[in-house]
């Protein structure tokens, strides 16, 4: 028997169609942010489903490509999905929860350090739906002590 679709998932829906995106992010301390274009198709599979898939010149040149799944598992009570690049070879791992007052969708994955030691850290990638026609993506890590330091953010904007 198939799942209704919840209100969790018709929230995600929102977010298919087409999108160019404009963003910095801070790559190296001490460095400038670089600073990105791209695009980004978003969507359905069935009704409790969305899959992302964007491009974007990366740091040094060449053509990064992402793929991110997202859900809502109803038993659960969470969002949960994946995201991966062209660029690295790590899968993430999504755990997320939405506040309904702010549009905001948090997802939590746990990933390779940013230092180069070799471990690895939390991070947040954060959703905030502004319009039907634009939304912010940001990305943060926390440090050691428990403090978030956010170091990408991208608006997307649907293309008409």
């Amino acid at each position: 028997m198939m799942p209704e679709p919840t209100s969790q998932h018709r929230w995600l829906l929102q977010l298919v169609g087409n999108w160019t995106f404009e963003g910095d992010a801070d790559i190296a301390p001490g460095e400038p942010p670089f600073h990105s274009t791209g695009t980004q198709t978003v969507r359905a599979l069935g009704d409790l489903w969305i899959l992302a898939e964007g491009e974007s010149e990366m740091p040094g040149g060449g053509l990064g490509r992402t793929i991110i799944t997202l859900g809502y598992d109803s038993a659960q009570g969470r969002y949960l999905g994946t995201f991966v690049g062209s660029m690295m070879t790590h899968l993430w791992i999504y755990d997320g929860a939405f506040d309904d007052a702010s549009q905001t969708l948090t997802l939590t994955a746990e990933g390779p350090a940013m230092d180069g030691s070799g471990g690895t850290a939390t991070y947040q990638d954060i959703i905030e739906l502004k319009s039907p026609d634009h939304y912010i993506f940001r990305a943060r890590i926390r440090d050691a002590e428990g403090n978030w330091t956010q170091f990408m953010t991208a608006h997307y904007r649907r293309r008409k």
